[in-house]
Parts: C-alpha cells; structure tokens; sequence
C-alpha cells in the first residue's frame, strides 16, 4: 500500500483518538484547522480574489469531510469495538459494511463536488498544488504526533 493511501487512514485514527479525550479534542481540532490555514496559505500564494472565493468552498468540504469520516465511521468503529466481529452476526455484518459502503460514496460524491467547485476558482496547477500541500502538511503533522508520543 502506498503512504498516500495509508496516510488518510492514519490521520483518521490520530483524530479519532483526539476524539476521545472529551472536551480537549475541538479545542485540538481548531488548533490543527488554524495551523493548516496558515499552512496552506503560505504555500498556495493565492491572491486575494483567489482566498476569498477559495476558503469558502475549502471550509465547506473540509467540515462535510470531517463530519463523514469522525460522526458517521465513528459509530461503526464503535460498534465494532464494543461488540467484537466475531460476536456480530452476518446479518448485522452486512449492515454495517452497507453503511460502511454508504459512507464511501458520500465521501466520493463530496469530492467530485469538491473539485468541480475548485476547479471554478483556481487553477489546474494550483488545484495540484493545494493536493500537495495537503499531503505535506498531513506528514508534518504526523510527525509531530509520532515525536510527541515518543516523548511521552
């Protein structure tokens, strides 16, 4: 598997574990949001016309994202914590997978939207740009949370 494929999967599950400690975890979570802004701000050199017509759309899908991935999988990981696998039956089993299935396309359908609306606003090479940015800010971050959990 590519990092770029485990690297969502990861990020996920470093929030999911934010998510946990209570009341910390918006406090976290609004820290991490202002230091990517300044992150991608930096980086993308938008101009003024750009950023805002740019953050709207950007703010938009990223708490849509984070809705679906942290409200929504959040219950299935739940459930599969609580319950264990080998006690779900096969038919709640497929249930939660279709939900699981369901979430995946929500997500899918959200990014097409995501990029059709970019794709208004900047340009193809900033599009890209902000992709990579993206993934270099999501490994920054990860590194500061592997050298802080190595501290601890």
């Amino acid at each position: 598997m590519k990092i770029k494929n485990i690297l969502p999967i990861l990020l996920f599950l470093v929030s999911f574990s934010f998510y946990a400690q209570g009341e910390k975890t918006d406090e976290k979570r609004e820290k991490i949001k202002a230091y990517k802004v300044s992150f991608l701000t930096t980086e993308l050199e938008l101009t003024s016309s750009e950023a805002e017509k740019f953050w709207p759309i950007y703010n938009a899908f990223d708490d849509k994202q984070y809705e679906l991935r942290h409200e929504k999988m959040k219950t299935y990981l739940r459930k599969l914590n609580d319950d264990n696998i080998s006690s779900v039956s096969e038919k709640e089993a497929c249930t939660l997978l279709s939900q699981i299935e369901s979430t995946d396309k929500e997500l899918f359908v959200l990014k097409e939207k995501y990029m059709a609306n970019l794709k208004k606003v900047l340009s193809a090479k900033k599009i890209l740009k902000l992709k990579k940015s993206e993934d270099d800010f999501n490994r920054k971050l990860l590194k500061q949370y592997k050298e802080k959990a190595g501290k601890n």
